[in-house]
């Protein structure tokens, strides 16, 4: 599957927060939008020290050229007229004004900025374009990864959503939490691929999910029906990895199906993984082959304070510049925080941190912890 873009609910509860180096980009731009009249300067202050006898104009036509990579088509032509107004004056400083070395010239630096304005005006239609495609998935991620409430029954919880740097900031990463008559259900869960099939698929996921969810009396039905609902939608070797989790007085039930197992926060410091005692096979692939028997969930006792970190591969895959996985297990236990939302956030940082480079795939993160109350 830097920092990142947060969105949240107005009220109060978690949205999926995404990647998205807003420091690092308002700087790109600002560094880009000075870059031609430096350029110009530079070539300007050469050509003075220089002399008349030689003749740097030519390189004035490099203005106009990097304008059209941030600037819009008025300021691009802005910069082009500046250049112009250079190129006259230091002709006239190298006493070749009106020559038809000067005059060719001319001619060239205007044929740039011609071609910058033109390229200008596509770069700023791709912008809009692309900015618009952007709303357009946001919306769709907020539709499919509604916010989550951060008080939900007997438990605390929080999410974090760290996409990969895309032009559309979705992925196949999905959780939803639910209060049913049976407890707080729950799913976090990964669907193979990417773009819109991946989302097309983690939609039929939690649509399937939300509706077993509150009818299903155990977590093997609600795995059945979403099960079913994948049969209709996958098409070839595609499947979901995922875990479904209730919880119940003093315990949580888990259902893994072939998803990363998740961890166990314990409120004295200890650490644990919570692997299935009987793994079983992701969602999609077909269960009554491959586990006839059916998959089974387990019980895990959940103390007061006790927290429980699910996650998709994005963060345990996560290399750093020498390769190395991140060892969110290990990681984890250096960190402390009071609450699900503070403990996530430094999560969130250590990793980015480590990786020192934009995520190589989506990361979605749910901690729940179970209160005093």
């Amino acid at each position: 599957m830097g920092d990142t873009m947060a969105f949240r609910a107005a009220n109060g509860s978690d949205a999926p927060r995404s990647h998205g180096p807003e420091g690092e980009g308002s700087g790109r731009n600002a560094f880009l939008g000075g870059l031609p009249f430096a350029v110009m300067a530079v070539v300007g202050s050469v050509d003075l020290l220089a002399g008349p006898g030689v003749g740097y104009l030519p390189l004035l036509s490099l203005g106009p050229a990097f304008a059209s990579l941030s600037c819009t088509v008025r300021r691009t032509a802005a910069v082009g007229g500046l250049a112009l107004l250079l190129c006259i004056a230091l002709a006239y400083y190298d006493r070749i004004l009106g020559t038809r070395a000067n005059n060719l010239t001319f001619v060239s630096i205007v044929g740039v900025i011609a071609a910058s304005m033109l390229a200008s005006a596509f770069r700023e239609r791709r912008e809009r374009e692309l900015a618009d495609v952007r709303t357009v998935a946001e919306a769709a991620q907020r539709v499919l990864l509604r916010p989550v409430p951060r008080r939900v029954g007997p438990v605390r919880v929080a999410v974090r959503y760290v996409s990969a740097v895309t032009h559309a900031r979705i992925g196949g990463d999905l959780y939803e939490v639910v209060m049913t008559a049976n407890g707080v259900r729950l799913i976090v869960g990964d669907v193979q691929g990417k773009g819109l099939e991946a989302v097309e698929n983690a939609a039929v996921v939690l649509g399937a999910f939300r509706e077993a969810a509150y009818d299903e009396p155990d977590l093997p039905g609600v795995a059945d029906r979403i099960e079913r609902a994948l049969a209709r939608q996958l098409t070839g070797e595609q499947f979901v990895t995922a875990i479904l989790a209730e919880v119940q007085p003093g315990q949580i039930q888990l259902l893994n199906h072939g998803h990363p197992p998740p961890l166990l926060l314990g409120s004295d410091g200890t650490i644990r993984v919570l692997d299935p005692p009987v793994p079983a096979p992701p969602l999609g692939l077909g269960l009554g082959d491959l586990a006839p028997g059916g998959a089974e969930p387990h019980a895990v006792r959940l103390g007061v304070d006790d927290q429980i970190l699910l996650y998709t591969d994005g963060v345990t895959e996560a290399r750093n510049q020498q390769g190395v996985f991140y060892p969110l297990t290990d990681r984890v236990g250096d960190l402390d925080a009071i609450d699900p939302e503070s403990m996530l956030d430094l999560i969130q940082k250590d990793l980015v941190r480590y990786v020192g480079a934009p995520l190589g795939d989506d990361a979605a993160m749910l901690l729940l912890r179970r209160r005093t109350i």
